[in-house]
């Protein structure tokens, strides 16, 4: 009967080492405690200085939210699990946690792709900018961007909940996503997993190579200028490549091939889901100087 009758999985973890687990613990323990501080210092920051009003620095706190709400999906539940000798997750938990994780990693690729475009119409449009980013424009932006995640990751969970669980319910992972859970269902899911893979990875795929180019030409009609400002403009793109490189490259691993277990997905998916989010304050603290002298005249 195609009904679902499995309500739990069972997470065989990041590794079986007892030793390797205390150090992993403590090594997610010291990044949590940077993560939460870093992105809301950001936030504070942005919302307290006057001179940070600009739209990059209004979408660099949405940003900043995003990875701290991003940085509760995992790595809370990944501490207990170190501390019990079962680690079990409800079904609807399961699900829970796999649609938030695409909610929000969708909507952190979206504003990302925002964020190249606002610094393609600062750098290469300066006399429209103030015209095209007007707060208006800004807000409808991040609203479109909220939007895009949430029915990117309501597709993954509509898609999910559709297949039949009868039996096995061991996840070899340490949280639910998408590649582990499909190959638990009890149907054969060659359509779904096409699916998914238009739906993750070739959105995702397209984003990234869309935002490399954009930069690319940012870069180059920047190089090619002899503005006061090219050194500043340079500075953040850099930036923003950095972060892209972070962010999409383990989610292009995960996505864009077909859904079977290679040795390196764990490593992949602890430094996408826990390690990246400490990324975006460390990286915008030292190489932002506007955030950086804000942040001290806060402190």
């Amino acid at each position: 009967e195609n009904c679902t009758v499995v309500k739990e999985f069972i997470l065989l973890g990041l590794t079986q080492s007892q030793n390797i687990q205390l150090l992993v613990f403590v090594l997610i323990l010291i990044f949590y405690l940077i993560i939460l501080p870093g992105n809301f210092l950001i936030i504070l920051t942005i919302r307290s200085d006057p001179g940070l009003t600009a739209p990059l620095y209004f979408f660099l706190g949405n940003l900043a939210f995003l990875d701290a709400s991003y940085s509760f999906i995992v790595a809370p539940r990944m501490l207990v699990d170190f501390l019990s000798e079962k680690k079990v997750i409800s079904y609807r938990g399961c699900i829970t946690q796999l649609f938030f994780l695409h909610f929000l990693g969708g909507g952190e690729g979206l504003l990302l792709v925002v964020m190249a475009f606002d610094r393609y119409i600062a750098i290469c449009r300066p006399l429209h900018y103030s015209t095209v980013m007007n707060p208006r424009a800004c807000y409808a932006l991040l609203l479109a961007l909220w939007l895009g995640g949430f029915v990117h990751s309501i597709i993954q969970v509509a898609l999910i909940l559709h297949l039949p669980f009868c039996g096995p319910n061991r996840l070899d992972n340490f949280f639910c996503d998408v590649p582990q859970v499909i190959k638990l269902a009890c149907t054969d899911t060659f359509v779904v997993e096409l699916l998914m893979v238009f739906n993750s990875g070739l959105l995702t795929l397209l984003c990234f190579l869309g935002l490399l180019s954009s930069y690319a030409v940012i870069l180059c009609r920047v190089r090619g200028s002899a503005s006061q400002g090219k050194s500043k403009a340079v500075s953040t793109c850099t930036t923003h490549i950095i972060i892209i490189l972070l962010m999409f490259g383990p989610a292009i691993f995960i996505y864009t091939r077909p859904f079977r277990a290679l040795p390196a997905d764990k490593v992949v998916s602890f430094f996408h889901t826990v390690i990246f989010p400490l990324m975006n304050p460390v990286i915008y603290t030292l190489r932002n100087q506007e955030v950086k002298s804000s942040m001290r005249r806060l402190l």
